[in-house]
């Protein structure tokens, strides 16, 4: 039996927010069987529990944040993408977050530093079934035109690969790779995708911080784009590291869905907004998906019953 996977031992982060500025206590804990991955806001007079769900997303501009039944006026957690991009890579389907701030910290910016958390305490088999989303018919949603359009699709498939192509109108951005592939049974989460960090442009981050966002950014959490050049002294981490942390994103976002898929994921130019109107899309049409477990581990897709490798 392909079973569900927790955490053996709690574990924690201090950071900052990277739109609040704000520092963050968050711990991560182990949870039974079927309970997915819920955030708990411990900061407030009585702790408020929030699961990850499709129906939870209440904003998609700049980050996916979460809040209970998605009511925009309620407690949130924002930026949650990146740590749920590192549960996904490492398999992980039952957690609690505690955490007491309205933002998951940004560490480095990228998902490593989350992966290398969970790791350390531990990955734990638990004796109930890994439940798949498996996605049976094609679903596509679309946005804009001309230059400006975007699009997603899933489509089915016996695994879940993810490709994508970005755009930007910046010969910094554009001098490096523009589109990618990624197999999430390769086995190389780590080494190809976890290290990619969120990125902006100057003129934008101007903009945005006049506006009270992306307060906790700085050179060693993301990278800075003027109109030419990278900023940041060290350069890229990959070659293609733009495309590669909207893989990163993108596989955050679509664990939202609460449970891993079995799909084809494809997008242009697309972006928080676009996945989660993807992954309502695919869920509002009862034909399009079912959830799936494997008896046998050899029937699942070729990678999926390994445990991720340590650092």
């Amino acid at each position: 039996m392909l079973k569900q996977r927790t955490l053996k031992s709690l574990t924690r982060a201090v950071g900052v927010g990277i739109h609040s500025g704000q520092k963050v206590e968050m711990t991560l804990r182990p949870a039974a069987p079927d309970t997915g991955i819920v955030f708990r806001r411990v900061d407030l007079n009585e702790p408020v529990d929030i699961p990850v769900r499709t129906d939870t997303v209440c904003d998609t501009r700049m980050a996916t944040t979460i809040s209970p039944n998605g009511d925009p006026n309620g407690p949130k957690v924002q930026t949650i993408e990146h740590l749920l991009s590192a549960c996904a890579g490492l398999g992980l389907d039952n957690l609690y977050v505690d955490i007491n701030a309205d933002e998951v910290p940004v560490l480095d910016g990228s998902a490593a530093s989350f992966v290398f958390l969970l790791q350390s305490a531990g990955i734990e088999l638990q004796n109930a079934p890994k439940k798949f989303l498996r996605v049976k018919k094609s679903v596509e949603v679309r946005q804009g035109e001309g230059k400006r359009l975007m699009w997603a699709k899933l489509e089915p498939h016996h695994g879940y690969t993810l490709n994508f192509q970005i755009e930007f109108d910046n010969p910094a951005v554009s001098a490096t790779g523009q589109q990618y592939t990624f197999d999430m049974g390769s086995g190389q989460y780590k080494r190809e995708i976890a290290r990619a960090r969120t990125f902006g442009m100057t003129s934008d981050i101007e903009v945005m911080r006049s506006r009270g966002l992306t307060l906790g950014g700085a050179m060693d959490n993301a990278i800075v784009v003027d109109d030419y050049r990278v900023l940041n002294a060290d350069g890229l981490r990959y070659d293609d590291e733009f495309v590669k942390h909207k893989i990163l994103d993108a596989i955050g976002d679509m664990q939202v869905a609460g449970h891993p898929l079995l799909a084809a994921y494809t997008s242009f130019k697309g972006g928080h907004a676009l996945n989660n109107k993807l992954l309502r899309a695919l869920l509002a049409d009862s034909e399009a998906w079912e959830l799936v477990s494997f008896q046998d581990e050899k029937q699942a897709p070729q990678g999926f019953a390994e445990l991720a490798p340590a650092w």
